[in-house]
């Protein structure tokens, strides 16, 4: 599983906002889509992260960011720009740890 994370700073007073826009939900349905396995959203006064795991993840963010066609996520990346504070950041994984299955008691 292949993980991918879009950082991005928000301007000051932003966070009710952004907490808003996040309320809506994900500008694609990310069960009909199919190419999603999670997404996960975090909000800090300062950041919103969105985190992307599934395979070929980074192929399929950028197809929902650069398809003109797709104007749901054309809409939302509007809504945002006045929160957003410069260019946001794609950031992976450089540690990742899982526990792994538990053992059963017998």
């Amino acid at each position: 599983m292949e993980k991918l994370a879009i950082v991005a700073r928000l301007k000051p007073g932003a966070e009710a906002q952004a907490a808003e826009l996040i309320e809506k939900g994900p500008p694609f349905n990310p069960e009909e889509d199919g190419r999603v396995d999670r997404h996960v959203v975090y909000l800090s006064a300062g950041e919103v992260v969105f985190v992307f795991e599934g395979h070929e993840v980074e192929w399929v963010v950028e197809e929902l960011v650069d398809d003109p066609m797709h104007w749901l996520a054309a809409d939302a990346l509007q809504a945002w720009r006045p929160l957003v504070e410069g260019e946001p950041r794609i950031a992976r994984p450089a540690y990742d740890w899982a526990r792994g299955p538990v053992p059963s008691g017998g």
